[in-house]
């Protein structure tokens, strides 16, 4: 079995052909699906899919994109849910910033302090974080340190490559690998990846985004995690099959849905 630990179920491009979708990855071996909380007005959908789907789960979180959602999105209200299984995704993302230097150490600021707000709900609610992180791993880092994200751990989804990140597998975080590591500008994250310990792989199609090569250019789905599984077998020098079980037993782990 793989798990697919970070896919949008809930977007639009699957609307039409979500069954299909979810047969072709089931008849592949693919058992779990974990949709991150990502947008908050397509929350009710992966909900919906979830509660009609015994495979499925969800995540409730802002993404650093959607900030102004915080303020008035309520978490109480799906935490409780049964198939809620982790805050996120959250973080920090400064690829976009834009104005002044002053402007985007507002906007630096406010990432910061939702990012923390987050995490202090995480440990509140004993649910493990999914974490975004994008040329901030630094501050992103060292908010996990210093609001103690190590008791309840999660995953760094899309592992950026960054070395200076790899510590935090002893914090109780795991590293989500998806279909950049087959892209062929990824000498990066196809040199880090051995120096992640195993037991701290997952495996992430991040879809409808980031399709593995050689269906790049299509619309991404949970089946082809297969394809991520591959090529992180080659580069680890493992059987495919001993490489889903290493990751499936950490996704089961750390999410609770074995």
């Amino acid at each position: 079995m793989i798990v697919d630990t970070h896919i949008h179920l809930d977007h639009e491009k699957y609307e039409e052909d979500l069954g299909e979708v979810l047969q072709r990855a089931r008849e592949g071996g693919v058992g779990r699906f974990v949709i991150p909380g990502a947008d908050p007005k397509t929350l009710q959908r992966a909900i919906e899919i979830c509660e009609a789907n015994d495979d499925v789960f969800f995540a409730v979180g802002v993404h650093p994109y959607d900030m102004e959602s915080f303020e008035v999105f309520d978490f109480s209200r799906y935490l409780s849910h049964p198939k809620c299984v982790a805050i996120g995704e959250c973080g920090l993302d400064y690829f976009r910033l834009e104005g002044d230097e002053q402007e985007k150490q507002k906007e630096k600021a406010l990432q910061q302090e939702i990012f923390r707000a987050q995490i202090r709900l995480a440990k509140e609610y004993k649910k493990p974080l999914i974490v975004h992180i994008r040329d901030a791993s630094r501050d992103s880092k060292a908010i996990l340190l210093e609001e103690g994200a190590a008791e309840v751990g999660g995953v760094l989804h899309c592992f950026n490559a960054d070395e200076e990140l790899l510590s935090l597998a002893n914090e109780g975080f795991y590293f989500g690998i998806g279909g950049v590591l087959t892209f062929k500008n990824a000498k990066k994250l196809v040199n880090v990846l051995p120096k992640i310990p195993q037991e701290k792989l997952l495996i992430e199609t991040d879809g409808p985004y980031l399709t593995p090569t050689p269906h790049r250019g299509e619309r991404n789905e949970p089946l082809y995690t297969k394809l991520i599984a591959a090529k992180m077998a080659e580069l680890l020098e493992k059987d495919q099959e001993e490489t889903e079980e290493i990751t499936t037993k950490n996704a089961f782990h750390l999410f609770d849905i074995s």
